[in-house]
């Protein structure tokens, strides 16, 4: 499925109607380019799950956690990371094990370590125009997503 979201608040739209439709712990997997929209993406997903703390990238901090009524919700960049082989470092299976929903930046350094059962993959584009991100979305194992009329499905 794709879709086409003409600026940061709609990115931030299609996020927040995709937080709940994969059940208690989907792995959000977003590809793209530095500056394609992860982070804002990963903001509407806050706001979608009720979220009210400020949501920022966590480059620097591999991990951030964000606290949802009744356990937390996990955002990972691996962008730092040189492969799947340092996964261990940043307690990975914890995370896993865990059970808890999770958006993860730069998946491809964690190689095949994410669970197809849980993953719902993204893969974002920017353009044509400045404001454009393109979302190719792959439900994986769920139902496809019910997308709101207002966004544009392209």
């Amino acid at each position: 499925m794709r879709v086409v979201t003409h600026s940061a608040s709609e990115t931030q739209a299609l996020a927040r109607s995709l937080a709940t439709q994969f059940g208690p712990s989907p792995i959000f997997v977003l590809k793209g380019d530095l500056g394609a929209g992860k982070t804002c993406f990963v903001q509407g997903l806050c706001t979608g799950l009720g979220i009210k703390a400020f949501v920022s990238s966590p480059t620097f901090a591999i991990a951030n956690e964000y606290r949802v009524p009744g356990k937390r919700f996990l955002h990972l960049d691996l962008y730092r990371l040189s492969g799947p082989d340092e996964l261990d470092s940043i307690g990975w299976d914890d995370y896993l094990e865990s059970g808890d929903p999770m958006a993860i930046e730069w998946p491809e350094r964690a190689g095949d370590r994410i669970p197809d059962s849980r993953a719902v993959f993204l893969k974002i584009s920017i353009g044509p125009a400045e404001n454009d991100r393109s979302f190719e979305i792959d439900s994986g194992a769920f139902p496809a997503p019910s997308i709101p009329s207002s966004l544009n499905e392209g």
